[in-house]
């Protein structure tokens, strides 16, 4: 079966940098689009960057040029480097696999706090 597990999430201080990490496993996303998105206390869950199969990037506004999403297909794995993070940053993040239905990780915490 086909599944999604991220990992990285951390306690961080302001202006710190942490790599998040998602693992595909039970199919070929090599040529799916995958992305992250961010889930914080009492909001909705919203796009935090994205990946197509080709290598094209997006970012959401409130983090672009401070988060980096990458893909290693051999290693069927999709990375998220913060940089700088603020304390607005502070959420679950998921990972996604733009399929039909989409596919959702389980999530991992990333608290920015000092």
């Amino acid at each position: 079966q086909a599944q999604l597990v991220e990992s990285g999430g951390d306690l961080v201080q302001p202006g710190g940098s942490l790599r998040l990490s998602c693992v595909a496993s039970g199919s070929d996303f090599s040529t799916v689009g995958m992305g992250w998105h961010r889930q914080a206390s009492g909001r909705q869950r919203e796009a935090v960057a994205n990946v197509n199969g080709g290598g094209h990037t997006w970012y959401d506004a409130s983090v672009r040029g401070r988060f980096t999403i990458s893909r290693d297909n051999a290693k069927k794995t999709v990375y998220l480097q913060m940089n700088n993070l603020k304390f607005e940053d502070t959420a679950v993040y998921y990972c996604v696999a733009y399929t039909n239905p989409p596919l959702w990780g389980q999530g991992t915490v990333v608290t920015v706090s000092s």
